[in-house]
C-alpha cells in the first residue's frame, strides 16, 4: 500500500513540477528528430521486493519506433507471477486479503505489440495488444495446468523529457486492462477468478525509458 501512494504520488505530482519547470522547445524538437528508438520498463520491474506471498516478480520491457512526429510502434515483453485474480479492483479489501487467494500461483508470459498516438504536446494515448501463455502451479509448486490469455491494455499517459537532452525520460500512466480470451484454467483457479470481472479499472503506473 506504501509503494502504491508513492506511485500516485509520482504520477499526479510529477507532471506539476514539469509544467512549472522551464523547458526550451527547440530542444524538445531537436530530441524528436535525433532519436528514433526508445526502450522502457514500468516502476514494477524495479520493485520485485517485499514479501514474497504478494511478490508478483513482474519484468516488463518495451522496445518502440518512432514512426512519425505523432505515431510510434512497439514490441512489448512481459512475465508475472500473480497470487490473485486479475480482477480485483485496486480499490477492494479484498486484494491482499489472503482468503481470496489463488490455491497456487500462475505464471504468464509473451510478446505483443503496441501503438501510440501523440494527443496534445506531452500528452498520449497507447494500446497494447498482448498474447500470454498462462502455467498454473499449485502449492506444492506443482504444474496443473496450461492455458492462453489474450491481454489488452488501454493507457493515456505524459511523456516527460529528463536533463536537458531529453534522452531519459518518465510516462505517468492511468490505464484499464481488459482480457477478452482466459482459456484453459484449472478449475480451482477458475472458481476464483470467476468471481470477477475480465477487466481491471484505472491502474496507476509509472514508465522510465531511455531514447537512442
Amino acid at each position: 500500500m506504501k509503494n502504491l501512494c508513492l506511485l500516485l504520488l509520482l504520477i499526479f505530482g510529477l507532471p506539476q513540477v514539469y509544467g512549472q519547470a522551464e523547458f526550451d522547445k527547440n530542444k524538445v524538437d531537436k530530441v524528436k528528430d535525433e532519436y528514433k528508438y526508445s526502450l522502457h520498463t514500468t516502476w514494477l520491474s524495479l520493485s520485485n521486493f517485499g514479501d514474497p506471498e504478494t511478490n508478483t516478480h513482474h519484468y516488463e520491457l518495451r522496445f518502440a519506433y518512432q514512426m512519425t512526429e505523432k505515431d510510434q510502434i512497439g514490441v512489448k515483453f512481459a512475465t508475472w507471477k500473480l497470487f490473485a485474480p486479475l480482477g480485483i479492483d485496486i480499490w477492494d479489501s479484498k486484494l491482499l486479503d489472503r482468503d481470496y487467494f489463488f490455491p497456487g500461483r500462475l505464471r504468464e508470459t509473451g510478446v505483443g505489440v503496441t501503438y501510440q498516438r501523440k494527443l496534445w504536446k506531452g500528452l498520449f494515448a497507447t494500446l497494447e495488444v498482448l498474447p500470454l501463455f498462462t502455467k498454473y502451479i499449485n502449492e506444492a509448486g506443482n504444474t496443473v495446468g496450461k492455458g492462453f490469455k489474450l491481454y489488452n491494455s488501454y493507457h493515456v499517459g505524459y511523456h516527460i523529457p529528463l536533463f536537458k537532452k531529453g534522452r531519459f525520460f518518465i510516462e505517468p500512466q492511468l490505464h484499464v486492462n481488459h482480457w477478452p480470451i482466459n482459456k484453459d484454467v484449472p478449475a480451482a483457479f477458475k472458481a476464483e477468478e470467476d468471481n470477477y470481472d475480465n477487466y481491471f479499472l484505472i491502474e496507476p503506473n509509472l514508465y522510465f525509458g531511455i531514447k537512442f
